[in-house]
């Protein structure tokens, strides 16, 4: 039984953004499962909807997944709370926000809005990853963590180069998460995609320990010279959300 769970993950792990059709042919393949356990596994998978079957006989993910997912984050804490937050975030300032975890080593976008002025971020739709070391959120969520789970966590990924500003070496992402400790926030200066930067902060839940990141995107342009202003934009906003579920700054003994 846990040995068919193991490969039930494994199949339902496949499908992404990149790939989001299989057939049972290349599963078995892939994932070195025979084709006969292969085929079981996902007929099965289609009955209780959470695969689908084309017309030509491959599979996609199925709505039953869409169904279980707005369970989970409308049965969420720091997501509801966020989610209003966001919204005010957008209508005030137009940009696009940003709310992610960190799940198997990387970020993992759990909600984003869009305002009517803000560029189309392709790279960060909800649902989506990206590895941790190039973006806001992910600086922020990786900051959070002692820096022998940050290398045991990305020794087996390449710090690989977005964009010519992408940290590509331990040694400056070290020096970036310190930067990050010490100020309570992170920067993305073009570093998943030349002309978009993002500032980013943690949400911290009621025993100080942190939930989720959120961001604001801005294209480079008008980032730089409100950089100052954006970060304090979203820093009151993280902090709304933390406040919310009961998170309280200790003030510094006098």
């Amino acid at each position: 039984m846990r040995y068919m769970m193991e490969k039930v993950g494994h199949v339902l792990d496949l499908f992404s953004f990149k790939h989001p059709e299989w057939g049972v042919s290349e599963i078995s393949q892939t994932l070195a499962i025979p084709k006969s356990t292969t085929s079981e596994i996902m007929a099965s998978l289609a009955t209780q909807g959470l695969l689908a079957r084309t017309e030509v006989g491959r599979y996609r993910l199925g709505w039953r997944l869409f169904h279980l997912s707005q369970v989970l984050l409308d049965n969420t804490d720091f997501c509801i709370e966020a989610r209003q937050v966001m919204r005010e975030l957008v209508e005030r300032w137009g940009e696009t926000s940003h709310l992610a975890v960190l799940d198997k080593g990387q970020v993992l976008y759990v909600e984003k809005l869009q305002g009517t002025p803000a560029v189309q971020i392709l790279l960060s739709q909800i649902g989506g990853r990206l590895p941790p070391h190039c973006s806001g959120v992910g600086k922020v969520l990786l900051a959070q963590r002692s820096w022998h789970e940050v290398t045991s966590m990305l020794e087996e990924q390449e710090l690989k180069p977005f964009t010519p500003h992408t940290i590509t070496s331990f040694e400056r992402l070290a020096q970036e998460l310190e930067e990050v400790r010490k100020h309570g926030y992170a920067f993305d200066h073009e570093e998943v995609a030349v002309g978009l930067c993002c500032v980013a902060a943690p949400i911290y839940d009621q025993d100080g320990h942190v939930l989720a990141a959120m961001s604001i995107s801005v294209p480079a342009y008008r980032f730089y010279p409100k950089q100052d202003t954006y970060m304090g934009i979203i820093l009151k906003a993280a902090h709304c959300v933390s406040e919310s579920l009961g998170y309280r700054k200790e003030k510094p003994k006098s």
